[in-house]
């Protein structure tokens, strides 16, 4: 903490320096507030929506956010009467998606500084508002270390919640440290690797009572050629690459399909205040879908959310997240702790928060968490979170000694507040001598 406060004393930051490192995403969410601050204030109670940057007022945001499923809410309009309570919308609230641009810059122990561009619609099919808002979201950014990701995800309830869709269709070209595979991997051993991605994720489910949904999921990866980066790094060494088999190295495409069961009671899917969400889908990769190896993958992913002293002040949120798998799996499918680039197993659902990529990682990944989120002021929110996990090549492998521990604390800047849209600024620590800053848009879970 001194050599914090020296380095703002001193105003000798370096580009490297830890405390600079934390400032720069710091200044990227002020760059974001401050013309929905400037909209929100100059805003007359009677004005029409505004541009994706303007703000609702803060008289709406009060009675926008109650507990109860289904509470109204509604992506980049910035005024919202109070009259949106009522079941029916008028005509000239007709709740539509914005499609402006909004201009994102970060940094992560994996990606340097980035910088791109999102675009975040939130929309409700039909007039009822006991239906679940959906979202979708592009996000296209380049990094310092030469990393490129173009990102469409989606998440979608039809009329009536009758039908849910949710998936991605992705494209990354990654670059980052490889560690090999197992639980207890040295951080001094490690691969500077890159290789293109293209990942296409679709999940297609029936309501067959309310909140509970049944159905099909498809995913489909092909990887490109893995290269090994020559960059100057006097650490690195090719051990860890060389231990992937040159048939994966040279690229290959997994094809899988299985059935999918939902549960979810979540209030509002971007930060849920209370509810519960229960995901769990098999999916079988074939030759006779196209998928150059044979494996069957076993997920499931279990969330609970609590208001904590009787208000939506205070909330705790839980996970527990298990992949398994039998059969041939490539390097690239195993289960694997830190924030997940290329593909992520759900939107920003980042596992083991300041764990590098895939720092551990095996066919068996088991994982809890826990973060309790505060309101704080304004639009500021903060989290605390902590995590434990193990990766092993198979399940009798666990033992107590192999758990692995990430922890941290973040701020949450909300975008859009009738929508409960954050803009999430984590710094975590964890096992493996690892500890980073996580940006993100969306709740990590």
């Amino acid at each position: 903490m001194a050599a914090c406060r020296s380095c703002f004393l001193s105003l000798s930051f370096s580009p490297g320096h830890h405390c600079m490192r934390f400032l720069y995403p710091l200044l990227a969410l002020s760059a974001l507030a401050t013309p929905a601050a400037l909209a929100q204030s100059s805003a007359p109670n009677s004005a029409a929506p505004l541009l994706a940057s303007a703000a609702p007022l803060a008289s709406a945001e009060a009675a926008t956010e109650p507990v109860l499923v289904g509470a109204p809410v509604g992506l980049n309009r910035a005024l919202v009467p109070a009259s949106t309570t009522k079941a029916k919308l008028t005509p000239s609230d007709p709740d539509k998606p914005s499609f402006i641009p909004v201009p994102i810059a970060f940094y992560q122990q994996e990606t340097g500084f980035a910088g791109g561009v999102a675009i975040l619609p939130v929309w409700r099919f039909g007039s009822d508002t006991t239906v679940r808002k959906s979202n979708a979201r592009l996000i296209a950014w380049i990094s310092q270390k030469k990393q490129t990701t173009v990102q469409l995800t989606h998440a979608i309830f039809t009329k009536e919640e009758k039908f849910f869709f949710s998936g991605e269709l992705s494209y990354f070209d990654l670059a980052f440290k490889y560690y090999g595979r197992g639980n207890d991997t040295d951080e001094d051993v490690y691969s500077n690797i890159q290789y293109p991605l293209w990942v296409f994720d679709e999940k297609a489910l029936v309501k067959v009572k309310p909140n509970l949904f049944v159905g099909l999921r498809y995913r489909l990866t092909d990887l490109g050629t893995v290269k090994l980066k020559e960059d100057g790094d006097d650490e690195a060494t090719p051990d860890s690459y060389f231990s992937i088999p040159a048939k994966q190295r040279g690229g290959y495409t997994t094809s899988g399909v299985g059935p999918a069961l939902l549960y979810d009671s979540r209030d509002n899917l971007l930060a849920t205040y209370q509810g519960n969400f229960v995901d769990a889908h098999v999916l079988f990769a074939g030759k006779g879908l196209g998928s150059d190896y044979n494996f069957t993958r076993y997920m499931v992913d279990a969330r609970h959310f609590n208001p904590l002293f009787g208000s939506n002040n205070t909330i705790l949120a839980l996970q527990f997240l298990g992949q398994y798998h039998t059969g041939d799996v490539p390097f690239r499918e195993w289960g694997g702790m830190g924030a997940t680039l290329g593909g992520s197993l759900y939107n920003n659902a980042y596992l083991m928060r300041g764990i590098y990529e895939g720092r551990y990682r095996d066919r068996q990944f088991t994982t809890a968490q826990a973060e309790i989120r505060q309101k704080l002021f304004w639009r500021i929110d903060g989290a605390v979170f902590g995590a434990v996990g193990q990766v092993a090549p198979n399940l009798d492998d666990y033992t107590i000694d192999g758990l692995r521990y990430a922890g941290g604390a973040g701020i949450r800047f909300r975008f859009n507040r009738l929508d409960r849209l954050n803009i999430r600024l984590d710094y975590g620590v964890g096992s493996g001598g690892n500890s980073g800053i996580i940006f993100a848009v969306g709740e990590a879970f």
